[in-house]
């Protein structure tokens, strides 16, 4: 038995196609979700709209210092393979339910697969960095995304033969349904244009728990806003630390999160899109949308060299000059990068599978 392991929001559409295609093909499956992202609108609708089945086991760990979370999610989870005993844990991406899991399946002896190894930043003030180094150094598969992820992991000294580069599982997710996310046309709802609005997004702790470096946001985002509208579906942590700064965002509209399906057909028609999150790095990029990574480094260096993102750094001037730039601008040259063809998923359980059939027979 296999056992897949979701906890925050962007995992859900890295494990959604893989979940699919092992239930597709009749392997046996667990799925897990730990609870890290608890609010319904940062989980449960993406479920519905990903089209997965719901989880067999919620351990609802919620939220707590990284540590706390960390345990709890290692706690909770140590019970279910104890319990369930699989032969392959596979977990996504990068946040504590990743690495938490992984660490109980390795200490319990049960091999780990990690969906979307080998990405770095290099910056180890990121947590997310050492999420992702950690988990790549305990895991038995690797499966990368871009050939970045390959030369990293060769790099650090890890096995070829444990490495897979098996494409974008996020854009197969993407692939799947931005035609029923167009069909929606969410933008109608905020009365905007096609191509004529910018949508933001912000959650990294670096930024959003510091009032200076938010404030300076909020300064320069209302800035960008005096040329085109922005929509900025706010973050629940983000929420709060923006209340908390008591300051207008005027005219930056500030609405609740959204679904998948909504937040992807605005993404899709936004005239640009302003971002500290990795994984809409990757959703522009194969959209061909102009995004600014309000960012001083990226771990997916493929949207940078071969797509539509520019980094702009946290320091205004900057993300003013590069938001001028990509709005300047008339893209149509960005490429997408190999292997994000909407069919990773298929080839992550063709490995799996190969994988389960040769520790059967030893």
């Amino acid at each position: 038995m296999i056992c897949s392991v979701v906890g925050a929001r962007p995992n859900f559409m890295k494990m959604a196609p893989v979940i699919l295609e092992l239930q597709r093909r009749g392997l046996p499956n667990l799925f897990v979700h730990t609870g890290q992202h608890y609010d319904a609108a940062m989980s449960t609708v993406f479920f519905d709209e990903l089209g997965m089945p719901k989880p067999d086991i919620y351990l609802g760990v919620g939220s707590g210092s990284h540590a706390e979370q960390t345990a709890c999610v290692m706690t909770a989870f140590e019970d279910v393979c104890t319990k369930h005993v699989p032969e392959l844990v596979i977990v996504a991406g990068d946040v504590n339910s990743t690495l938490a899991c992984a660490l109980v399946a390795a200490k319990l002896h049960i091999p780990v697969a990690h969906l979307e190894a080998g990405l770095r930043s290099f910056d180890r003030t990121m947590p997310e960095e050492i999420n992702r180094l950690l988990t790549d150094h305990i895991s038995e598969i690797l499966f990368t995304s871009e050939q970045q992820g390959n030369l990293n992991l060769r790099n650090e000294g890890i096995g070829q033969e444990k490495v897979f580069f098996v494409g974008n599982c996020m854009i197969d997710s993407l692939r799947t349904h931005l035609d029923a996310a167009l069909s929606r046309t969410p933008w109608i709802h905020y009365q905007l244009a096609p191509g004529s609005y910018g949508l933001v997004t912000l959650h990294r702790p670096a930024v959003v728990d510091d009032p200076v470096k938010l404030d300076q946001l909020r300064e320069v985002l209302c800035e960008i806003g005096q040329s085109v509208p922005l929509l900025f579906p706010i973050h629940p942590r983000t929420r709060k630390k923006v209340a908390t700064l008591g300051k207008s965002w005027n005219p930056v509209k500030l609405v609740d999160p959204l679904g998948y399906l909504d937040f992807l057909g605005l993404m899709a028609k936004a005239r640009i899109v302003l971002t500290d999150s990795g994984g809409i790095q990757e959703e522009t990029t194969a959209l061909g949308v102009p995004c600014a990574t309000l960012r001083d480094n990226t771990e997916r260096p493929s949207t940078v060299q071969v797509g539509t993102n520019k980094l702009a750094g946290t320091n205004p001037i900057g993300i003013l000059s590069v938001a001028r730039e990509l709005l300047g601008s008339r893209n149509g040259v960005a490429q997408i990068p190999e292997l994000w063809d909407g069919k990773a998923s298929i080839r992550v359980v063709d490995v799996v599978q190969s994988w389960l059939a040769k520790a059967s027979t030893g």
